[in-house]
């Protein structure tokens, strides 16, 4: 979770860079600022995304695991894009972000129960909202 969640940092640091420079709380980071260059950038987030695939393949049940964290990289993508398209932005962070729950179940248990791990996922949304 940790290095995907930075792999959405840097996409949406670079997506945003153009806006950023003119944002007193953003002009400072380091794409912003110009102290990295998109070609850095674009080096690091292969660096996270390499560092999350050897996490998942890491995982036991690893095909399962597999598929259900390729499945969440649509919501690491569209997230940064949402402040630009929706007021609820918050609400695609609360769906990648407690993604989580269905690896940390499918991990141990090489399947989903959506009996038991719908609730902690709509709750942490709920928790991100909040």
């Amino acid at each position: 979770a940790f290095v995907m969640r930075g792999a959405g940092c840097t996409i949406n640091d670079m997506w945003d860079s153009d806006f950023d420079k003119s944002v007193a709380r953003t002009k400072i980071r380091p794409l912003a600022s110009g102290q990295l260059s998109h070609k850095q950038a674009t080096g690091f987030l292969a660096l996270q995304l390499a560092g999350g695939l050897g996490i998942l393949v890491s995982l036991p049940h690893t095909w399962y695991c597999f598929q259900l964290g390729a499945a969440s990289l649509p919501l690491v993508v569209a997230y940064p894009l949402m402040k630009r398209y929706t007021n609820w932005p918050q609400l695609v962070l609360g769906m990648t972000f407690n993604w989580g729950a269905f690896m940390g179940w499918a991990a141990t248990h090489g399947s989903l129960d959506a009996n038991v791990v719908g609730p902690l996922y709509v709750s942490g949304i709920a928790w991100t909202l909040v």
